[in-house]
């Protein structure tokens, strides 16, 4: 038996539950996997609260939270490949059996061994911030020296953009509230206070000719406020992005993927800048912290503490 925490319906955080479960047997093409560590992201409240019913409105419950982990692989499903009992790795869960867990499920082919250099709980935000700040820049294809507007740039995924993007020779400049300035500016971005007045007007003085690119973390109104000073725009999240003549990132969740962005943190091109870790019992604090959007970078479950 593991200890895991999920939810008994979709709701907001009083259906969260913490309880104990068997060890999941893997699928052919799953891995069983003792989780390290956990990263937490906006996606495990969406879910909780039934916001993506065609991700997991058909699952039983209880669900367990989470969806991307580091850890050391149990057991193998017959049809994985490339791994084996006794690597470490980081991937992405199956959507239900969780990563707020002891013990979880990942895809085998969303699965990938990390460095040994590389600690489990940088690994365990690979996943999700890590790929898609790859996907999206991409996606995206731009040359050494174009600008970049990224908007809510404070956020996990937000920091990796900004960071894979100065790696890339980018100039970025990036919206956030005045409490992120210091962060946001460690990654070589401009920092642009979106609580110090007319958004829009403070990046037409950042940048008079607009960006040649704008990837939007926030959605909504945020976006559409800042749009047209975009050339090309990718949302992560936001499926109205076509109103305003973008796109959403096209991810791959893949292997390949998950191997760059662990190679790219161990070259130090990517940190990605773990404001704070919480033990698997205090799990409810670091999601309710994401959901309330005032998380600085990237939170961590570690099963170590």
């Amino acid at each position: 038996m593991g200890k895991a925490l999920g939810y008994k319906a979709f709701g907001e955080a009083d259906v969260q539950v913490s309880f104990d479960r068997p060890d999941p047997v893997p699928g052919p093409a799953e891995v069983l996997v003792r989780v390290a560590a956990a990263g937490v992201n906006p996606l495990d409240h969406k879910l909780r609260s039934g916001h993506v019913p065609s991700l997991n409105g058909e699952l039983p419950f209880p669900q367990v939270l989470g969806m991307e982990a580091a850890g050391t692989v149990l057991a193998v499903g017959e049809d994985v490949t490339g791994l084996a009992v006794g690597d470490r790795v980081t991937g992405f869960a199956l959507t239900g059996a969780g990563t707020y867990a002891e013990t979880t499920l990942l895809l085998g082919t969303s699965t990938a061994r990390i460095p040994d250099a590389l600690p489990a709980t940088w690994a365990a935000t690979i996943p999700v911030a890590g790929t898609t700040a790859l996907d999206v820049l991409d996606q995206l294809d731009l040359p050494a020296g174009s600008s970049l507007l990224v908007n809510g740039i404070g956020g996990g995924v937000g920091i990796a953009v900004a960071q894979l993007a100065r790696h890339r020779g980018l100039v970025v400049t990036g919206t956030a509230s005045t409490g992120k300035r210091d962060l946001v500016e460690s990654t070589g971005a401009t920092f642009v206070d979106y609580t110090a007045g007319d958004v829009v007007e403070l990046l037409r003085a950042e940048a008079p000719d607009g960006f040649d690119a704008l990837v939007d973390n926030v959605g909504g109104d945020a976006l559409r406020a800042v749009a047209p000073l975009a050339r090309k725009i990718v949302s992560i999240g936001d499926f109205s992005v076509g109103e305003v003549g973008g796109v959403v990132v096209e991810r791959r969740v893949d292997r390949a993927g998950l191997e760059r962005v662990a190679q790219l943190m161990v070259e130090g091109a990517l940190d990605p800048h773990i404001t704070a870790t919480y033990p698997l019992d205090r799990a409810d604090e670091a999601l309710a912290l994401v959901e309330s959007l005032h998380a600085k970078g990237k939170l961590v479950i570690d099963l170590s503490l």
